[in-house]
């Protein structure tokens, strides 16, 4: 299993998995041509026989999947469920950043109110765990860090939460928010810690790569992980990410970093790609995609091919960013699909698998593969078999966690 920071038992719903058993009955994992059934013990698949007082939920013949794992969201941000907002032209990040403080000012419902409903959204569309990412800076204190947790520990038996504090405006840049860094890191609120192109956005003539320094302390001094943006392209990118490898192999932070986006990888030649996948391989560092598009989309099939952790995210959901996006991973693989331009049936599982192993290797969660001793974390669609289902995107039928079934036909059922 990878290092990487786990849930707390409290996260990871542990206590609400100790339910009755449950047989679903008339299942087709993965799209099988004959249906089983799944038997459910502890919150875990198993091949022994089922205990005479099992509860038995017909599946309908329905394809039984592996739940999805949304590796990188912004659910504090989010105007989801909320009136409709209106976005103003923006030219870089920071114009960004003072317009996600403009609309936080603005919104009369909580962080905790709106991540709820978004996180919940997601969970009725079959993800199983996130990692969520919360802004922390001097406009905001802790407020967006305590909102999203509110969110995590209302929905904690249906959905496994890693909680990120983000530095969004930056850190060398944002005077005081390396305080409120530090503060997360030892309150045990957060399970990692960020950073945002410290060669780029955050550089200051007198601190090249200062940020590094302060977060990877960080993450060494209180055991918390790191998850650092970098959007920086070509040499910039490239030079914060040998800092963050640098840093990972002197600390000793072996597969407790992860780097998002990493727009300075899809333009690399396949040996320069290999000279730096071998690194982050050998230090366990897992990347995370939004599949943004075609040519900012990470090369998820090459890295994995060096051993490379790869995880899948919605990024930001119908905020001051954009007013697209929608929590759901199955049209996140389909997206990663569509951007990348595949056709083929094992390209198209390939899809899902990024979204829903990959991010829970991302993670450092068990694999949710319907094998006995895995966890009880699917989804029951109606549909042909996989590739159709990432391409035509049916309902979700039922979610099922643990033990319980979480949501059916879209809604929450707990």
């Amino acid at each position: 299993m990878p290092s990487a920071p786990a849930p707390s038992p409290a996260q990871a719903g542990s206590p609400a998995r100790a339910a009755r058993p449950v047989v679903f009955r008339d299942v087709r994992p993965f799209g099988a041509e004959d249906p089983v059934d799944l038997t459910v013990v502890d919150g875990r698949i198993t091949d022994r026989p089922a205990p005479r007082d099992a509860e038995v939920i017909d599946g309908g013949g329905r394809i039984a999947l592996p739940a999805l794992v949304d590796a990188h969201i912004h659910p504090d941000k989010t105007t989801w469920g909320g009136p409709w907002v209106s976005r103003a032209q923006a030219s870089g990040i920071a114009d960004f950043a003072a317009q996600d403080v403009e609309l936080f000012r603005g919104r009369q419902r909580s962080v905790a109110e709106r991540a709820y409903g978004l996180m919940a959204h997601a969970v009725t569309r079959g993800t199983r765990a996130m990692r969520a990412h919360a802004d922390i800076a001097p406009a905001y204190g802790l407020t967006c860090l305590e909102g999203v947790a509110q969110a995590r520990d209302r929905l904690a038996h249906a959905l496994d939460v890693q909680l990120v504090a983000f530095p969004q405006h930056g850190v060398i840049r944002a005077p005081g928010t390396a305080e409120l860094l530090r503060e997360a890191a030892r309150s045990g609120l957060v399970d990692l810690i960020g950073g945002i192109d410290p060669t780029g956005f955050d550089r200051s003539p007198d601190a090249h790569l200062a940020q590094l320094d302060l977060v990877f302390d960080l993450a060494d001094r209180y055991g918390v992980g790191l998850d650092i943006h970098l959007h920086d392209r070509g040499e910039p990118g490239l030079t914060a990410l040998r800092g963050i490898i640098d840093r990972t192999r002197a600390l000793s932070l072996r597969g407790r970093v992860t780097v998002s986006h990493v727009f300075c990888l899809p333009g690399l030649t396949e040996s320069q790609l290999a000279d730096v996948a071998a690194d982050v391989a050998d230090l366990d560092i897992a990347l995370t995609t939004v599949a943004p598009s075609a040519s900012l989309v990470l090369p998820v099939t090459r890295l994995k091919e060096h051993g490379v952790r790869v995880g899948l995210g919605s990024d930001g959901v119908r905020d001051a960013w954009s007013p697209f996006g929608n929590a759901d991973m199955l049209h996140r693989t389909h997206l990663l699909g569509w951007v990348r331009d595949v056709r083929l049936d094992t390209e198209l599982a390939g899809c899902y698998e990024t979204g829903s192993h990959g991010g829970a290797a991302v993670l450092g969660l068990p694999r949710a593969d319907l094998s006995p001793g895995s966890p009880a974390d699917f989804l029951l669609v109606r549909g042909e078999c996989v590739p159709q289902i990432v391409v035509d995107l049916p309902a979700r039928d039922m979610v099922v966690h643990g033990c319980r079934v979480v949501a059916r036909d879209g809604a929450l059922t707990c």
